[in-house]
């Protein structure tokens, strides 16, 4: 619990930090080495080589992490405690989040559509610069409300559960999902199960981050009402199985329609619109989704501190 609270108050405080030494740069480059690895080892069985990749590195995340904090601990209990903290500290990414969206919004306040189309093109998929000023809010909207599953709420979850190891195991889940999980040429069959596994890791966090988003538009004095009616009816709009959850009951609260088609690459995809455009999108409507976004995160701490107390009660 001590681990969580720390961990959660240092991303609050300080944000996610931007360094070379950020344990999930360290996990990517471990994964890319060893994709090279297993790519040539399975060249027959490129599926059974990503599996292995996946399962290597995520049970490799979680044993040094694990094991760290039981060799500190034998040491000195107080460090392991604050040494736990540091590494959930490093899963959880909300101020990061809202940080990364607002760097957007101040470009399009200033009017720097040119400026604010390059910023965004760091934080999306998605082609950038046919976007007008109101196509950047809305992805700037989507990109917040879609990672507060996996970029918040899931690894708090995990945390809560397992502990820093589990949590940190999770952005190995996360990682190897935007590194692998591609359904082009190069990844589909290599990616399949880091893309498969992100999607059942996160089946249940989504679920929860979108009764969460609800629950924080109750509090806030937004339009929770409209906020569930349009997260039932479009929680499955996305070719993903978790990432319209978030995303419909944000819609809900603002008003506004979120998803449909987009540029990738050059080519146009088609995607299922998700909300309903009862006004036209603006700047406020960052300022709202960022609320909801903390407000959402307090949450997420309070049911992971009820989960450790059940767990604690369960074994203890």
């Amino acid at each position: 619990m001590i681990e969580l609270t720390i961990g959660f108050i240092l991303d609050l405080l300080i944000g996610d930090p931007e360094n070379p030494i950020h344990p999930v740069r360290i996990i990517g480059s471990f994964a890319s080495k060893l994709e090279s690895l297993t790519r040539k080892l399975f060249k027959k069985s490129l599926k059974i080589g990503g599996f292995i990749t996946w399962f290597t590195v995520v049970m490799t995340t979680f044993l040094i992490n694990y094991f760290i904090l039981k060799i500190v601990g034998e040491f000195n209990k107080y460090v392991e405690i604050l040494l736990g903290g540091v590494i959930i500290y490093f899963c959880i990414s909300a101020k990061g989040l809202v940080k990364e969206g607002y760097k957007v919004i101040s470009l399009v306040r200033k009017d720097d559509i040119l400026g604010a189309r390059k910023q965004l093109s760091f934080i999306v998929g998605r082609d950038t610069k046919r976007l007008d000023k109101q196509a950047i809010i809305r992805a700037v909207v989507e990109t917040i409300a879609e990672n507060m599953s996996d970029g918040i709420i899931a690894p708090i979850l995990y945390a809560g559960l397992g502990g820093a190891p589990l949590a940190m195991a999770y952005k190995a889940v996360n990682t190897l999902d935007s590194m692998f999980g591609y359904k082009n040429e190069k990844y589909r069959e290599f990616g399949y199960f880091s893309a498969k596994l992100d999607d059942v890791f996160n089946y249940i966090p989504a679920r929860i981050t979108g009764i969460l988003i609800v629950i924080s538009a109750m509090i806030l004095g937004y339009d929770y009402k409209r906020s569930f009616k349009t997260y039932k009816r479009d929680r499955y709009n996305h070719s993903s199985p978790n990432s319209a959850h978030p995303e419909a009951a944000m819609a809900g609260i603002l008003g506004i329609q979120l998803g449909g088609s987009n540029y990738y690459f050059g080519k146009l995809v088609k995607k299922p619109t998700i909300g309903d455009s009862f006004k036209d999108i603006e700047i406020l409507d960052v300022d709202i989704t960022s609320r909801v976004l903390y407000c959402s995160t307090i949450l997420s701490y309070i049911l992971s501190i009820i989960l450790i107390f059940i767990g604690g009660y369960i074994y203890g």
